[in-house]
């Protein structure tokens, strides 16, 4: 069976709006709903926190979800599903949290039901269109299509949080239960209309050309290959590095500068700035330099590093008592967090097919499930560290010097990490198994 050509950039696009989609319920349910528990409804924070962390959970699931995928030969149905299966839990995450001010403990229940559901359907979608971009696009664009579908993640973020935050007011129980379900179906349409025909009738491979193998069977094969188990390892630690920041940058500023809480949402905004900037910048020298895989890991390396050293100024420049402009700090840290990230996903499309046919869709989940639950710890982690280091120094400040020493030794770790990526021959050497043939464009 002949493959089809590879996606132009409007295909591109057009499988981006699925990333687009996905991010504007998953903002809606995350972001609103956690707001409204917590003033509106004057719950404890651990309640949206709980309920965040079992859809970051149940993502471990994404290698079970891709397997589904990799047996079936086609992706698209297990993208429509997972996006159908996310609009269902948007919706009934919204009800339950209206349905709370009134029933609290069955509230509860219907919401711990919703967030798993949006959890497996981020997974189904999320896995199974990474697998079909990394199918159909060509390697040159590799990189380019990795900073794509997540700056289209991130508009989706945008948009929702814009248009919906004038929509909600004044807040009703009625109204937030029709603004989501809004949402969800204006998502979920989209979704259909941008995977239509993309994949064709067969997908790439016929069914009978599928390696067939039960899910555990499947998962031992593709964690026994190096390349994609090393970079499983990666992928988590440099995810915990990233998202253990995301609790800590803008109450620093406010603690140790003193900053209202309007100047340290600029500064907020100066580092997602810096990350777009990051991104941007991956995809048009990547794409220049043909998307090989040793240009995409020097760029990693460097994101890292140059991620540790902002850390590491922040730590020492606090330990001093020495005030540093945080703008232009926060705008570098960004675009360092970006620039590795995005290599790391156009990384992930390149090494998706490395290995065994048939086992697109394990690979990708594992390497999608070790970034959910790095997400999941992320946050929870750098608070940890924030507090018991507050404890041991006796000061805000000696905290954050701590916590800030601690992430830039786990983009000291993720980096070392990322110099053997796509090296199977040096894994091997390392003690991480057997070789496999080498990985192309490293």
């Amino acid at each position: 069976m002949n493959a089809p050509a590879p996606l132009g950039w409007l295909g591109i696009v057009r499988l981006g709006l699925v990333q687009t989609a996905l991010g504007a319920i998953v903002v809606l349910t995350t972001a609103a709903l956690n707001r409204v528990m917590v003033v509106e409804h004057a719950l404890p924070a651990t309640l949206p926190g709980i309920l965040v962390g079992l859809h970051y959970a149940v993502q471990m699931l994404r290698p079970r979800l891709g397997h589904g995928s990799d047996q079936g030969g086609r992706r698209t149905p297990w993208i429509i599903g997972g996006m159908a299966v996310l609009s269902v839990g948007g919706v009934l995450a919204a009800a339950a949290t209206a349905w709370m001010g009134t029933a609290l403990i069955p509230g509860i229940a219907l919401a711990v039901i919703a967030f798993l559901l949006v959890g497996v359907g981020v997974g189904a979608a999320g896995t199974s269109l990474l697998v079909l971009l990394a199918d159909r696009v060509s390697p040159a664009r590799k990189p380019a299509a990795a900073s794509i579908v997540w700056i289209m993640m991130i508009a989706g973020f945008v948009v929702t949080t814009a248009t919906t935050g004038r929509m909600l007011d004044p807040y009703s129980p009625e109204r937030l239960v029709a603004v989501s379900a809004g949402v969800s179906v204006i998502a979920f349409l989209v979704s259909l209309l941008a995977v239509a025909g993309v994949e064709g009738a067969r997908g790439h491979r016929a069914a009978d050309q599928i390696a067939k193998a039960p899910f555990r069977a499947a998962l031992a094969e593709v964690w026994a290959e190096p390349v994609a188990r090393h970079f499983t390892i990666f992928v988590f630690v440099s995810m915990l590095a990233y998202s253990a920041q995301d609790l800590i940058l803008e109450p620093y500023a406010g603690a140790v500068f003193g900053m209202t809480l309007g100047e340290t949402t600029k500064l907020s905004s100066m580092q997602h700035g810096g990350v777009l900037a990051g991104m941007i910048l991956i995809a048009v020298v990547g794409s220049l330099m043909g998307g090989r895989i040793a240009v995409l890991r020097a760029w990693t390396v460097g994101g890292c590093v140059a991620a540790f050293a902002v850390l590491t100024a922040l730590a020492l420049a606090t330990m001093a008592g020495q005030r540093v402009p945080l703008g232009p700090t926060f705008f570098v840290l960004g675009l360092a967090n970006g620039a590795f990230a995005a290599a790391a996903i156009a990384t992930m499309m390149q090494l998706v097919r490395q290995g065994r046919e048939g086992r697109e869709g394990v690979r990708m989940g594992m390497f999608g499930a070790a970034q959910a639950i790095a997400f999941g710890l992320g946050g929870l982690f750098g608070t940890i560290v924030l507090d018991l280091g507050r404890l041991a120094m006796g000061s805000a400040e000696g905290g954050y010097v701590v916590v800030f020493l601690v992430d830039a030794a786990l983009f000291v770790a993720a980096a070392a990490l990322a110099v053997g990526i796509g090296r199977p021959a040096a894994r091997a050497r390392g003690g991480f198994g057997p070789a496999a043939p080498a990985a192309t464009g490293g």
